[in-house]
């Protein structure tokens, strides 16, 4: 599997790119604020058409660019139910000047959805550009909050020591920490409850790409992780 990850320049989330290979079709995961351009050069340098967009969650750090990056490949969104209503207002839950700064900024002079949004819930699997993501919802840092598992890994990880399948942890798991809950719609116990029940239960082989910041595993985050220690 090609997979292609960068951080936006604000707020450092990070966008993933998924392929069966370069030149086939691609999954774009969480393309966040100011990233159309880096993204356009990725996927013309890799040949790459996408085939879906896809969102951990609804916070604008992982939807901003979803609307022109949709549109100008003529593809659908596809977010948990529960975060559907986020998409109406994602500035909504900033702070005014912040909201304003992004918009003049980055040059959205006001927000838009994308045409075709769908949902999806717990356990369903997403098949898009030969790939096939299975929905693991994990609220807590927002309600719909969804991390992505598929049996595959990065091209040239294949061979790395007990590594077996790949998570796509969105805000819900980091390197060493986990998302927030203190924003509108979080919840510390429906975390803990997300972590105990989705997350310790996953295999220590799994390669874990975070929301933000560095690859991990699972093995490593249940030896190392504070706040999954605390669950356990």
């Amino acid at each position: 599997m090609l997979v292609l990850g960068f951080p936006s320049e604000v707020f450092g989330t990070n966008c993933y790119v998924l392929a069966p290979a370069a030149g086939e079709e691609c999954v774009i995961v969480d393309p966040g604020v100011a990233v159309v351009d880096q993204l356009a050069e990725v996927l013309t340098e890799h040949r790459l058409k996408p085939a879906a967009v896809v969102v951990t969650h609804g916070h604008v750090d992982h939807v901003f660019s979803v609307t022109p990056v949709c549109g100008a490949h003529g593809v659908a969104l596809t977010v948990h139910e529960d975060d559907r209503y986020r998409l109406k207002d994602p500035l909504g839950s900033l702070p005014e000047d912040f909201g304003a700064m992004l918009r003049q900024q980055f040059g959205s002079t006001g927000w838009k959805e994308p045409d075709d949004v769908r949902t999806v819930a717990d356990g369903e699997r997403l098949a898009a550009a030969g790939l096939d993501l299975a929905v693991v919802h994990a609220p807590g840092h927002t309600e719909g909050s969804v991390m992505f598992a598929l049996d595959a890994l990065p091209e040239g990880m294949a061979s790395e020591a007990g590594l077996t399948s790949t998570l796509l942890s969105g805000d819900v798991l980091f390197a060493g920490s986990i998302g927030r809950t203190d924003l509108p719609g979080g919840d510390s116990e429906a975390m803990n409850r997300s972590l105990r029940e989705r997350v310790l239960p996953l295999d220590d082989s799994t390669l874990v790409l975070p929301g933000h910041g560095s690859p991990t595993t699972i093995g490593r985050e249940r030896r190392d992780n504070p706040f999954l220690r605390a669950v356990m």
